[in-house]
């Protein structure tokens, strides 16, 4: 298959690693034995996202983040409209937040998202960090990441993360993270999720075969260094989570 990923604001919102989501699920999917295009969509560039496999935007600063809503609002009901169809999607970090009705500043200035979701995202002055290990109901193994945002999400109804172990989730510690609906995946881990967590790159890439209605290959290739690394992390932060229930 010929296969277009669409990366939006790649420089605006390209914090921690974050243009590795597209690089490994690239990669993936070649070693599947498709071709896959990667188009960047800039600030004021125009850009036909229907008949694409994937959509992507990942993490920034919150002033960055605002300077891409300005932008992105005007993809808005095209992208509200691909996600009903099953279209492929993730928006990781910072990115998440434009999904839901509105994002609420620092300031108290309060700013439309494009209403994907009905969560709203209220940031603040203190900065929430630290390591994430979760629960989804996607695969059995758990989730592991990392968290640096300001901003408290209410109203998610379908999280990515059901639980955590350890960490800050939407709204609270140990609470439930991120947002999923059909083939939207959307969190706030940072690291990028998908090189730390190989089974969710699985997961997107099985949504990019199903919204093609094609049977993912039974045999696959598999990125040892990525698995190793993800067993690594997944064994200290669950030995914390452990250590913290002690």
């Amino acid at each position: 298959m010929e296969l277009r990923l669409i990366h939006f604001y790649p420089d605006l919102m390209g914090l921690y690693g974050s243009y590795a989501n597209v690089s490994v699920l690239k990669r993936s999917l070649e070693g599947l034995g498709n071709t896959v295009i990667v188009e960047t969509v800039l600030p004021g560039q125009e850009a036909a996202l229907e008949g694409a496999d994937f959509l992507y935007m990942g993490a920034g600063t919150e002033r960055s983040q605002l300077a891409a809503l300005a932008d992105f609002t005007r993809y808005g009901s095209t992208v509200c409209a691909l996600a009903g169809e099953g279209t492929a999607m993730l928006f990781a970090g910072t990115a998440m937040e434009l999904l839901g009705k509105t994002i609420t500043d620092a300031s108290g200035k309060e700013h439309p998202g494009i209403a994907l979701a009905d969560f709203t995202a209220v940031q603040g002055t203190r900065r929430i960090v630290g390591d994430v290990y979760g629960k989804t109901d996607l695969y059995p193994q758990a989730v592991v990441g990392f968290i640096n945002k300001c901003a408290v999400i209410s109203g998610v109804k379908t999280p990515l993360l059901t639980s955590l172990g350890l960490g800050f989730g939407n709204e609270a510690a140990l609470g439930a993270e991120g947002f999923h609906w059909k083939n939207v995946f959307a969190s706030e881990l940072t690291g990028p999720i998908l090189v730390k967590n190989p089974r969710m790159l699985d997961a997107v890439i099985a949504a990019i075969y199903q919204h093609r209605n094609t049977p993912l290959p039974q045999e696959r290739p598999t990125d040892s260094w990525a698995e190793s690394g993800y067993a690594i992390t997944e064994e200290q932060l669950r030995l914390r989570c452990q250590g913290n229930r002690k």
